[in-house]
């Protein structure tokens, strides 16, 4: 097969693009120690991946990071000589390990993720909101061009805020998940309902968040910031479908979570699950939610423990 050939491009083309690049290099502050930190860019972002995806191996994070393997093992043993990974045998094959960022790990991440938001946002806010508007649209117009198939976000997965109809989705898969799955009855579709009507009759726009998820363009998940106190957020109703295991997204949704809870100056995040919900709770535990009361209970037709988590914002 004979390799694509493309014309010519103009040397002002060249000259513009790699003016662009010196400028945004500046502007972002890549040149220095990446957000303030110990860490470099580069570093930054297998962390963020590391954070954002379900195990992944170090082949698939050089892979999709195009990074010379030598280099990403440095920085993954640096990683997990800091005790902020640990590595486990991959089921699949013997000769691949998976990877997993350790409580430690999360701790050191997760300001990082928010002092990236604030310098995002600082760096929008003297704009107006057609010229932000303005601004995201080109950005996308680049992304588009120079990525005509592009590669998916973390899991291919849109988050996006509730539109009318949602509502009804997230109590609908309630009850039918937890009924197929756990043999919950119907009382728990009817807990869902009345959290759900309670929060969009007093919803506090200021204070609390609702993300739906979205995988080719079908509904996939969803999770609630509400607040419980004015120090204390409460994160609820975290659902996955079956379709959507697997990809990480119970960790972003989470993640999303508390980086919104931080930026409103919550001091502590609550959440009240179950001991039966094994990928849940290992969620919550991996980002540093403490189990802080456990009680046994007879309810949705089964003998339950319930659990209240704590994470210190």
């Amino acid at each position: 097969m004979q390799a694509a050939t493309f014309p010519p491009v103009p040397a002002a083309h060249v000259k513009a693009v790699r003016g662009f690049n010196r400028f945004y290099t500046q502007r972002i502050g890549v040149l220095a120690p990446y957000l303030g930190s110990e860490f470099s860019l580069t570093e930054v972002r297998v962390l963020y991946e590391l954070a954002h995806r379900d195990q992944p191996t170090a082949s698939e994070l050089g892979r999709d990071l195009a990074l010379d393997a030598g280099y990403l093992s440095r920085i993954l043993r640096r990683f997990e000589n800091k005790g902020w990974m640990v590595r486990s045998a991959s089921p699949a094959d013997a000769r691949q390990s998976l990877l997993r960022l350790t409580e430690a790990g999360y701790h050191v991440f997760a300001p990082l993720q928010q002092r990236s938001r604030d310098e995002a946002a600082a760096l929008l806010a003297p704009l107006s909101a057609p010229a932000q508007q303005a601004l995201t649209d080109a950005l996308a117009t680049v992304q588009r061009l120079l990525n005509p198939a592009p590669a998916r976000t973390t899991s291919g997965v849109v988050l996006r805020d509730p539109q009318p109809g949602d509502m009804s989705w997230v109590v609908q898969q309630h009850g039918e998940i937890y009924a197929r799955e756990y043999g919950w009855h119907s009382e728990f579709e009817a807990l869902v309902a009345d959290i759900v009507a309670s929060y969009l009759r007093k919803h506090q726009p200021a204070w609390e968040r609702c993300w739906i998820a979205e995988l080719d363009g079908q509904r996939v998940g969803s999770v609630f910031v509400v607040r419980k106190s004015p120090t204390v957020a409460q994160l609820r109703m975290l659902l996955l479908t079956a379709q959507a295991r697997g990809r990480g997204l119970g960790g972003l949704l989470t993640d999303e979570c508390i980086a919104f809870a931080r930026s409103k100056g919550y001091k502590k995040m609550v959440l009240w699950t179950n001991s039966c919900l094994g990928s849940a709770r290992d969620i919550y535990a991996r980002r540093g939610f403490k189990l802080v009361k456990s009680d046994p209970y007879t309810g949705f037709g089964k003998d339950l423990i319930g659990e209240t988590w704590e994470l210190k914002l």
